[in-house]
């Protein structure tokens, strides 16, 4: 069996909703399918206004109704090194993906980011930001997530493990 390691980042502007959300789902699923050894896992933010924090608690309360974690995770900055050490680089909406865009180092051996709905089936690109929303919309955030993660762990188990 190879040992080689897969890079999954996800961003979003400041990680403390989406992507956060977007880790922790995706590790609860791919620990229970006995992969988590087998990927790096990790999120991250375009934006700095919360390096640091933990993610925003409403983010933390509508993931725990459904069994994710997120208490642990800590906001960061997506940095140029990151589309070196991430295979998948993957922002929550196209506002977030022409950030990565610039922030991509211009080498051909770079990650290309991509967003992350598309692996899923939802037909749709942007995973809306609640930030400003209701409680409604981190319930949506959490559908929209889930989908995309068990699609976007399918797809790295049918290519790259």
């Amino acid at each position: 069996e190879r040992a080689m390691t897969i890079g999954v980042l996800f961003v979003c502007l400041g990680n403390i909703c989406r992507s956060p959300t977007a880790d922790a789902v995706f590790t609860h699923k791919a620990r229970a399918l006995g992969l988590d050894s087998r990927l790096h896992i990790d999120s991250a933010g375009t934006g700095d206004w919360h390096l640091g924090e933990p993610p925003d608690r409403r983010s933390q309360r509508h993931a725990a109704r459904r069994g994710y974690d997120l208490s642990m995770l800590r906001a960061r900055q997506v940095l140029p090194e990151d589309f070196l050490r991430f295979d998948f680089v993957l922002a929550m909406d196209r506002s977030n993906l022409a950030d990565l865009e610039r922030l991509r180092p211009g080498a051909d051996v770079v990650t290309r980011p991509r967003l992350l709905l598309p692996y899923g089936s939802s037909g749709l690109l942007d995973v809306p930001d609640p930030y400003h929303g209701d409680e409604r919309e981190f319930e949506v955030v959490l559908d929209l997530i889930e989908e995309a993660a068990d699609a976007l762990l399918a797809h790295i188990r049918t290519t790259r493990l």
